[in-house]
Formats: C-alpha cells, structure tokens, sequence
C-alpha cells in the first residue's frame, strides 16, 4: 500500500510558471487593490469590474504552462497516494497530471451562480459578462472563495492532512488562515517538508525546511522521498 503524501500548495509554485501573486505587493494584485477584486465586499459594491479581473486572470492562465514542480509532484503518485491541497485557484496542477486536488479558494476555469455558489460550471478559459444568470436566476459569478467567505474544503482538507504520512508545505507563507491551520492537523509521527526560499514563519513541528524555488526544491526533494531516482 502506498504512504499518503498531502501537498499544501500556496501562489510561489505558480509564479514559476507566470503567475502574479499579491502577497508580495503592497496590497496590489495585477495594480488593482486587492480587497476590491478579492473580497466578497469588493463584489457587492462592484461586480462589473471583479468579473473583468476575473476573465482578463482566465486569458493570462490560458498563456501558461505547469513547471517542473507541478510535473514532479504529478509523477510522485506513483509512488505515493498523493493529494493536493491548494489556496490556488488555477488549474496548472491539473494540467501536470495531479489527479486528487482540492482547491480550498475556487477555482478559476469555473463560475456558479451568486446563491450560495450553486450551478458550478467550467467555462475553461472563457470570459463571461455581468448580467448573465445561472439557471437559479441568479447572477453568475466567479467560483472564487474571496475575503470575507467561509471556506467550505477546509473540513475535508483537514481530515486529508490527518492522515498523511508525509506532507509537502510548497509556496505559501501558511499566513493565510484557515488554509495555515492544516498543517496542526498533521499526526505528530508526519514527516513534513517546507520548500521556499524565503523565511517560513516559525512553526511548532519538526520540519525539513528547503531554502529554495518551487522548482529546484522539488528536484531536491523528489531525490530524497524517491531515493532510487536518478
């Protein structure tokens, strides 16, 4: 039987591949203010130009590819009963062959309806307009948990997390709550790694820190969970 591998997954993975994050830029994502395109607030006072962000976020991912992070942890399931969890809301883990993700935040390639996110559809890669209604009647709009919203995976990604026997904490500066409380899901006997070359906040386990890009710590660490790799 395979070990259960968990990979939490933050925005540093996808930057790799082109993919701008906001963490890093004064509360701008893409030079709009964050809290107006990310936030359930933002969504209420202003929904034409959350769902042009929104559709002009789609064309960008459609112009990208998985890297080589992506592609490594895709072919770790053969060694490993694999699952993503993800804060990302792309689909460029799909894309590399991940086949068991949750995506805590949404997901971009979709849209529901304004009712409690019911009628999900996948558009791909397609932008949509405000005004147009999901078969409720209510107003489409992106499949995104924003600011503000409850989120409804993390129950599911914590009992995933519990029973990991090896978890991957790859791109994400686990500030982001509720998604950086999985981690105090793990069991205590978990081997854990921490791949980013920044400075990870303190945290109360025993970690295998990797001090580098998503790409380079993936090679790393593929070498060390895949020991007869090459």
């Amino acid at each position: 039987m395979k070990k259960k591998l968990v990979l939490l997954s933050g925005a540093g993975i996808s930057a790799e591949s082109g993919i701008s994050t906001f963490r890093d830029s004064d509360g701008l994502w893409e030079n709009y203010n964050v809290m107006e395109v990310a936030s359930i607030e933002g969504w209420y006072q202003n929904p034409e130009l959350v769902i042009d962000f929104y559709n002009q976020r789609r064309k960008q991912l459609a112009t990208v590819q998985p890297n080589d992070a992506h592609k490594i942890i895709a072919q770790l399931e053969t060694y490993y009963d694999v699952t993503v969890i993800t804060q990302n809301v792309d689909d460029l883990h799909e894309r590399a062959g991940s086949t068991q993700i949750i995506h805590l935040h949404g997901e971009l390639t979709k849209v529901c309806s304004d009712d409690h996110k019911n009628h999900v559809k996948d558009i791909g890669y397609e932008t949509f307009n405000f005004g147009d209604l999901a078969p409720d009647g209510q107003l489409l709009r992106p499949f995104i948990v924003w600011f503000g919203e409850d989120v409804p995976l993390i129950h599911q990604a914590a009992k995933i997390v519990e029973q990991a026997e090896v978890i991957i904490i790859i791109g994400t500066s686990l500030n982001v709550y509720p998604a950086a409380g999985l981690l105090y899901s793990a069991r205590r006997d978990a081997q854990i790694y921490v791949v980013d070359p920044k400075e990870v906040q303190p945290i109360a386990r025993t970690v295998h820190f990797i001090k580098e890009k998503a790409t380079v710590g993936m090679k790393r660490l593929w070498k060390e969970l895949v020991p007869h790799s090459i």
